[in-house]
């Protein structure tokens, strides 16, 4: 064998063993291949099985959702982008009426809503019924979702409620009335018998008829103060300057402190200040504030009634007197109507004022001990603050027409003792 030939015989022997080496490694990166094909289908499997298992999870979701929207007792309404309804449930479709889908938002309303009805949240549908309106963006993509809650039962159990409370408080108010009726009554009734004995002198039937008149008076009076706090009266709403009212109130309880033999003093802090209301109502708060200090007087009265503008557009008023006081525990019921601690009270008083302070948005709070005097504080906003007052106001006590030959403010009746003392600050 030439050199040639054993060349070529050693140069294929090595191609073969080359071929050899090169065939194991592809049958090993074929087996390995052959695994990692393996390893993604199963991959790929428990890809795919947990894709469905969501889809089916989302697919139970949607169906639960989709049922609770059917059955939710309030109205769902889902726009789009261009305010046209894109979903709703059924209960929007019976408030509505109509399919509603694919329907503008502006044609429905005009279509279900009747013009200028209720307020901001509240609105009144052709058919009757009461529907709050409530509206809120979609966080995802644009449109709106409003959600319409029907609230005509609620109203009318909430009216029926307050009947039936009107109801009580007329019998809680004529039961009160009655009881505080029955003392002058007969004490009336068992004058006016004296009146009929032949026997009686003129001095004595001149006397028993004076006391038959002042109980008619009294009789009168308690009328008068439960009609105010149970009717009010259609007052005209008005501008009030302060200054005018106290010189009102002055002339009103002149007679009444000069016959207790006391004093009023009056510091007003907010000389040029006006207020928005019923003049008549708030002299006559007043003036039972005032009435009802002197009734409760042991000792010779003295009262201090102080106003001032203490925060933007307020009027504060502090009335205290130095009288026997308030025990703790009946502060809270002293503006309870035909609450007394008198005999011959009427207990409508203290409740006229209440509610004349809140019909003009006010606060109303008494400060007060056994011994040592009441002190009320009121607030009341300024006609500046702009709060509009309805014109059904309670009806104040009768007030005493200002005298034309009155000093301008709160002073002294000209020939006579102050009595009202009006102190500069």
């Amino acid at each position: 064998m030439g050199h040639e030939e054993k060349q070529r015989a050693q140069q294929l022997t090595d191609a073969f063993c080359a071929f050899n080496e090169v065939s194991v490694q592809l049958a090993g990166s074929y087996r390995e291949l052959e695994g990692r094909v393996a390893e993604l289908n199963r991959e790929l499997a428990a890809a795919r099985s947990e894709r469905l298992r969501q889809l089916a999870e989302k697919e139970r979701l949607a169906d639960r959702l989709a049922r609770l929207l059917e059955g939710l007792p309030g109205g769902v309404v889902v726009l789009d982008g261009d305010r046209r309804i894109q979903e709703c449930n059924p209960a929007a479709r019976e408030l509505l009426g109509g399919t509603l889908l694919g329907e503008a938002w502006e044609m429905v309303a005009r279509r279900a809503f009747e013009p200028g009805a209720g307020d901001a949240h509240e609105v009144r549908l052709h058919n009757g019924r009461c529907v709050i309106l409530s509206v809120r963006p979609l966080v995802a993509e644009p449109g709106q979702i409003l959600l319409l809650q029907d609230v005509t039962e609620q109203h009318a159990l909430q009216e029926l409620l307050n009947r039936h409370q009107r109801v009580a408080a007329m019998g809680d108010m004529a039961a009160g009335l009655a009881h505080q009726i029955r003392t002058p009554l007969a004490s009336a009734l068992l004058y006016a018998s004296n009146l009929v004995r032949g026997s009686l002198g003129e001095e004595d039937r001149r006397r028993f008829a004076e006391r038959i008149v002042a109980r008619l008076h009294h009789l009168e009076g308690m009328v008068e103060d439960t009609l105010r706090f149970a009717r009010g009266g259609v007052l005209g709403v008005e501008d009030i300057e302060v200054r005018a009212l106290l010189e009102e109130l002055r002339q009103m309880i002149e007679p009444q402190l000069r016959a207790a033999g006391g004093m009023l003093e009056i510091m007003n802090r907010a000389p040029g200040a006006h207020l928005r209301g019923s003049r008549e109502a708030l002299v006559g708060a007043l003036h039972n504030l005032a009435a009802n200090a002197l009734q409760a007087a042991d000792r010779a009265p003295r009262l201090r009634l102080h106003l001032a503008v203490e925060v933007p557009n307020v009027l504060c008023l502090e009335f205290s007197d130095n009288g026997p006081g308030i025990p703790a525990p009946l502060c809270e019921r002293v503006f309870e109507p035909f609450f007394t601690t008198r005999p011959d009270g009427t207990g409508l008083g203290l409740a006229v004022v209440h509610a004349v302070v809140h019909a003009h948005h006010g606060e109303i709070r008494v400060e007060s001990a056994a011994g040592a005097g009441a002190r009320f504080h009121i607030r009341l906003p300024l006609a500046e603050a702009g709060a509009a007052l309805p014109a059904d106001l309670p009806r104040p006590a009768r007030a005493v027409a200002p005298d034309s030959g009155a000093q301008t403010g709160v002073g002294a009746v000209p020939g006579s003792t102050a009595l009202c003392k009006e102190v500069r600050p």
